[in-house]
């Protein structure tokens, strides 16, 4: 049995924690605001420089949400002060990518270049080295948003198992299979 959500939220220095009548809970740091809506039945405390939720009961549905929402309003908190970072790489002959401001083109071996735009909240850089797999990073204080993004630029070109060609996220690793072997 998990016990995530009985466990501290701690504030950081400049990060502020307010909550509305609609149990709206608003976070507010260096890195911007995020706003997220919470279970109505679930309490938040805050004491100090630490965040704690309750639940009402010990029924099932009060124990899923409470972990759920203690994790969210966690990373809102991560988000405002750290943020969050994700590289993706393109492995294969011919892959490229570029940007020019939010605009992201692909190249991923198809008939035509992919252009995806990417939103204003997410920050976009690409990196090309001569000799290494062109690289896409995505920053942002929107773990949920920036997690959405990368699985649907992962969605345009998913590694595959014999070769490893395809999206992938840096430092994963992928199973390859044995491809055929010949028949005598």
């Amino acid at each position: 049995m998990s016990r995530i959500g009985n466990a501290i939220i701690d504030l950081p220095k400049g990060v502020t924690i307010d909550i509305d009548k609609s149990n709206v809970v608003t976070v507010k740091g260096p890195n911007g605001e995020l706003t997220q809506q919470i279970d109505p039945d679930l309490g938040l405390d805050i004491n100090d420089n630490e965040v704690t939720l309750t639940r009402p009961t010990d029924q099932k549905r009060h124990r899923a949400v409470h972990g759920l929402y203690r994790s969210l309003v966690n990373n809102m908190v991560v988000g405002v002060t750290e943020g969050y970072t994700r590289e993706m790489e393109l492995v294969g002959v011919g892959y490229r990518a570029s940007n020019s401001g939010q605009l992201l083109e692909l190249t991923l071996g198809y008939s035509h270049p992919i252009f995806f735009l990417i939103p204003d909240e997410v920050k976009v850089e690409t990196i090309t080295e001569k000799g290494k797999n062109p690289v896409v990073k995505l920053t942002s204080n929107d773990k949920q948003l920036i997690g959405q993004i990368c699985a649907k630029i992962r969605s345009l070109r998913k590694p595959e198992p014999y070769k490893g060609k395809g999206i992938r996220f840096v430092g994963e690793q992928i199973r390859t299979k044995a491809g055929k072997t010949a028949a005598k």
